[in-house]
């Protein structure tokens, strides 16, 4: 199935205005932070989280999400500033405090999705029907997701999916303890990833969709340098990369947003939604078709954000 070129489904809401023309914006705040956590922190927590379980290493996140709330300026503002807009309301410290937390339960059950232990969770999964008929197709894809619940939680629709593979295109600079550690639980699990700004990071994303791999990106963080254009999203304007569409338009690929929402305990909820193809688009219609793709991924991204506010990671002004 392929979506129309210049607009959306009937069944869908308006598609956002077509904006300006693209700028290239000052360097990213969220390139620039440090990672806060120690390395040996991290695997204190791997390891309470392995040997004694996932309810005593929970235990473990109050005291850490207390902290940080109370010393942690710039995220506690970025935070204080996303969910008065997406609540709606002036947010309280008990809002901080169960957006942070959040956040660290999502980091902690990566522990365990790394370890093979994803049938300890209910992960619901809605939009399989798109996975199937893709994998079907053996063309490949771009699965975009955000910094949003846990992309991780994808491995348990791998269980049911056996020849599901998913490689993921990453900046991984300003995560480089974390992932470290999370990757050393169990390598035979680890995903391939492609590091963003490495002269063959393209080659082999078209490897690999070659071979029909899902190729993973969190296409809501631009990189400095790159294309953006600004749409609205939650009553602003914000920067969304160009990048991948360009990058689907140019391999003529289907895109595919993929959001793992948490729902409390040991739920999640995966969601899969076509976004667009270009398999077969004109040259002349690709520009059109990028611009509205980007504009579908913002639209679905704020629905998203909008029913789930405390699952949002992005710990940083998103609109400047």
């Amino acid at each position: 199935m392929k979506l129309p070129l210049r607009a959306k489904p009937a069944t869908d809401a308006a598609a956002p205005p077509i904006a300006p023309p693209p700028r290239r914006r000052r360097r990213k705040e969220w390139m620039t932070r440090p990672e806060r956590s120690t390395t040996t922190a991290i695997k204190f927590i791997v390891w309470v989280a392995l040997r004694l379980g996932r309810r005593a290493a929970r235990l473990l996140l109050y005291p850490i999400c207390f902290y940080f709330v109370l010393f942690s300026r710039k995220p506690r503002r970025a935070s204080a500033l996303f969910l008065s807009k997406a609540l709606g309301r002036t947010p309280g410290f008990g809002d901080l405090f169960r957006h942070y937390h959040v956040f660290a339960a999502c980091l902690l059950d990566r522990v365990f999705f790394l370890n093979d232990q994803s049938d300890d969770f209910d992960v619901r999964v809605h939009g399989e029907d798109i996975v199937i008929d893709l994998m079907q197709r053996g063309e490949g894809c771009l699965l975009l997701g955000a910094h949003m619940g846990s992309f991780e939680a994808i491995r348990m629709l791998g269980h049911r999916q056996r020849d599901l593979r998913v490689s993921l295109v990453m900046y991984e600079e300003n995560a480089r303890k974390i992932n470290s550690v999370l990757n050393a639980i169990n390598p035979l699990l680890s995903m391939e990833v492609i590091g963003l700004g490495r002269p063959d990071s393209m080659l082999r994303v078209r490897e690999r969709l070659d071979q029909g791999h899902f190729v993973g990106m969190l296409a809501d963080r631009t990189l400095d340098g790159e294309e953006e254009v600004r749409l609205p999203f939650l009553g602003q304007p914000a920067g969304f990369a160009l990048g991948p569409f360009q990058l689907a338009a140019m391999l003529k690929r289907p895109v595919v947003l993929m959001v793992g929402i948490y729902r409390g305990g040991r739920r999640y909820d995966v969601h899969f939604e076509r976004i667009a193809d270009f398999s077969d688009v004109p040259v002349q219609d690709r520009p059109g078709l990028v611009r509205w793709a980007a504009g579908r991924f913002a639209d679905r991204l704020e629905h998203h954000a909008l029913s789930s506010p405390y699952n949002w990671f992005n710990f940083y002004d998103f609109w400047k």
